[in-house]
């Protein structure tokens, strides 16, 4: 059955769904970095090619869907929930329109996973299957979904690192969130993910007060988000660098870049940062409401700026890429970031040159692929959700 157009909802639902829409206009408020004024003129050719290249990945996603509403892979429920926000973020879909019938049996699917600890899983990546399961169905705003939702923030706020002696910051890890299970150390995709999730559903604790009284501890969040970032002035971990082709930028966890190490003319060993990362860690000082102007954000930002490139993930080449594109769209839009200075180019239409490169990537059926397979972007099923979430914000932003 269609859920029910936003004039039938209970009223409950229909102050979350206001509530909803404005968290997001202050995240895009957040860390504007032009006045509405100086923006430039919509594109209305590009909107139209980008509607028409979305429509084609659309038709191909939706060719993959299993009979019971899985895509992908039953084990991973986190893919299928990617699937239906590309689904959900349609330019050819109305807000207000009810949601498709195509996506009911994998709303329930993912209803299906969660766990009596709350989690949104099978087996393993609790944290990671669990953040993007609850952000999907809570946009899809089914009245059905709430407890499943209300019950999968509390899990993601129990996966909060507190390692040593609790209460104290004494460990490197603490105030992160990890995969959960076996890998429990923290991670900065797993924990900007999360703070997504949590930011993001925060509309439906108006009416749930009992929920608010169990939160994340946003500052021991953020002071773990500080360890992996190259920024001595803030993290005081001994491989920060302040060197210019690393200062600003993130790695993935404190100690541990996926982009390889170097050795500094003073002699110093520095961890590189890498693109993905550094639009995650933008990404976690935005959903933590962090001042545009503070020094961590600038820093990141300058970082961002001076190795922007779609050409691969800055320092990692083609690995994770699409994983990039998509962080690189959700991260530009909430900061309201139009235009960039690079180092050799001033104020680039970022949208207009990840899309363009999108449009040359897509395979003549409409799907997206990454022939570099690690983070399982050898599935296309994941790389063409990635693509279409990426291209759906820029559409909304032309």
């Amino acid at each position: 059955m269609h859920s029910p157009a936003p004039s039938a909802l209970p009223s409950q639902l229909m102050k979350t769904n206001a509530a909803v829409l404005a968290v997001l206009s202050a995240a895009l408020a957040v860390l504007t970095a032009e006045e509405p004024a100086k923006r430039a003129a919509p594109d209305v050719s590009l909107r139209l090619e980008v509607k028409h290249v979305i429509a084609r990945g659309l038709d191909w996603l939706r060719s993959q869907q299993t009979p019971d509403g899985v895509w992908s892979d039953p084990e991973q429920p986190a893919i299928t929930a990617l699937a239906v926000a590309a689904l959900l973020g349609d330019p050819a879909r109305s807000p207000s329109d009810p949601l498709p019938e195509l996506i009911n049996p994998s709303l329930q699917y993912l209803s299906r996973c969660a766990k009596p600890d709350g989690g949104i899983y099978v087996e393993d990546l609790a944290t990671y299957n669990t953040a993007i399961s609850l952000t999907t169905l809570f946009l899809a705003g089914r009245p059905e979904d709430q407890d499943v939702v209300l019950a999968a923030r509390r899990f993601l706020i129990a996966q909060q690192q507190d390692y040593d002696v609790p209460g104290e910051a004494d460990n490197t890890f603490d105030g992160g969130i990890g995969y959960g299970g076996s890998y429990t150390h923290s991670d900065l995709s797993n924990t900007h993910l999360a703070l997504e999730a949590l930011h993001l559903s925060r509309p439906l604790l108006d009416d749930q007060p009992q929920e608010k009284q169990v939160d994340l501890n946003w500052e021991a969040a953020i002071a773990f988000v500080e360890r992996c970032q190259n920024l001595p002035s803030h993290n005081q971990e001994p491989w920060a660098s302040d060197d210019p082709k690393n200062r600003g930028g993130f790695v993935y966890f404190p100690g541990d870049s996926k982009a390889g190490e170097e050795t500094l003319p003073d002699g110093k060993t520095a961890l590189r940062s890498y693109g993905s990362m550094s639009y995650a860690g933008l990404l976690s000082y935005i959903y933590s409401d962090m001042e545009k102007d503070d020094p961590r954000v600038t820093a990141v930002l300058e970082w961002l700026s001076s190795n922007y490139t779609v050409e691969e993930n800055p320092g990692l080449d083609a690995q994770g890429l699409y994983y990039y594109y998509h962080t690189m769209s959700k991260a530009l839009t909430a900061a309201g970031i139009d235009r960039l200075d690079t180092d050799t180019e001033k104020a680039i239409d970022w949208r207009r040159i990840l899309c363009l490169k999108l449009f040359d990537l897509q395979s003549s059926d409409g799907s997206w692929s990454n022939e570099t397979k690690r983070w399982r972007e050898g599935d296309a099923v994941l790389v063409t959700a990635y693509a279409l979430l990426a291209l759906e914000r820029i559409y909304r932003g032309l």
